[in-house]
């Protein structure tokens, strides 16, 4: 049997990684970083401290620190020891697999391999690693990982079942919700469901339908605060009334299919580009990014205190 999870390597301490050692630490896990970049262990300290006071208001495990945070520019210290490792590298296959190949050769067997891409296959990080392709996964969470649930597993080709019930035990005791994937698709699913929505947001856009600060309200002061408690389907259910799902279908299959055949296909050419980055500007005002952040998960952690009375 494979030894508890205690011992994690964050490889890459960019927004995404720094989020994980944040989570992982809250958790009480001993946390060893890696990062290339000059100013990597400040950014990465800044980050913590600044995502601690959350953390904490949201609950420590018994013995959580950031002292159990460590930090070392050697890959091979920061892979020597661990139980798994989340790698939170750039989007390119090249970088990736050559990656894997060295987590591949210097790696024990049971050692799990997690990524946090946003978009690639397993098959394709996976297909460098020689020996043990068993033990890779797709573990990609939402940004910002120490507040946002979610992560959506994915195996490739290659990959054990134990490892994707190893890795999805894991991240569920940590609190996460997680969602398997039965096919690799590229930007797996939620991704994919943003990417959809924001397809039709520009081409709204492009065409005068709306401006950008409208779109942007009609989402998160309409459905998107539906969507904070249930998904679409769920919502729909309820949309049917006392009859439910198989209602709704009888009801609106006409209307609403009769939408998607008239949804955009937009291009973000230079001029619908600046149309956009004008009109978010304006939505920003004088507000800076760290501002615009602190509002986003002080909402988002209210609305987690609400949903845990489901669990």
């Amino acid at each position: 049997m494979a030894k508890p999870i205690q011992r994690v390597t964050i490889i890459g301490t960019g927004v995404i990684g720094a989020s994980w050692a944040a989570l992982f630490l809250a958790k009480g896990l001993d946390v060893i970083a890696t990062d290339v970049a000059p100013d990597a262990k400040k950014k990465l300290d800044d980050f913590i401290a600044a995502a601690w006071p959350a953390l904490e208001q949201m609950g420590l495990a018994p013995g959580a620190s950031p002292s159990k945070l460590q930090f070392t520019g050697s890959f091979d210290e920061a892979v020597a020891g661990s139980d798994l490792i989340q790698e939170n590298g750039p989007e390119r296959i090249d970088f990736k697999k050559d990656l894997y190949r060295r987590l591949d050769e210097a790696l024990a067997p049971e050692v799990i391999i997690a990524s946090s891409s946003s978009g690639l296959t397993m098959s394709e990080i996976q297909s460098a690693c020689p020996d043990h392709p068993d033990r890779c996964v797709i573990g990609h969470p939402f940004n910002p990982p120490h507040l946002i649930p979610l992560v959506e597993i994915v195996g490739g080709a290659k990959t054990s079942e134990e490892t994707i019930q190893r890795v999805s035990e894991f991240y569920n005791g940590l609190g996460k919700r997680t969602i398997r994937l039965h096919k690799e698709v590229p930007g797996h699913v939620a991704n994919r469901l943003q990417a959809a929505l924001f397809r039709e947001v520009v081409h709204l856009i492009a065409e005068g339908v709306v401006s950008v600060g409208d779109a942007d309200a009609a989402v998160s002061w309409g459905p998107g605060l539906r969507w904070g408690i249930m998904g679409p389907s769920l919502l729909y259910h309820l949309g049917g009334g006392q009859g439910g799902i198989e209602h709704f279908f009888d009801q609106f299959t006409g209307p609403l299919t009769a939408w998607w055949h008239v949804l955009g296909t937009p291009e973000l050419t230079p001029d619908v580009r600046a149309t956009i980055i004008k009109g978010v500007h304006e939505e920003v005002q004088s507000r800076s990014q760290q501002e615009l952040a602190t509002y986003r998960d002080e909402v988002l952690m209210g609305l987690l205190r609400l949903r845990d009375k489901e669990q």
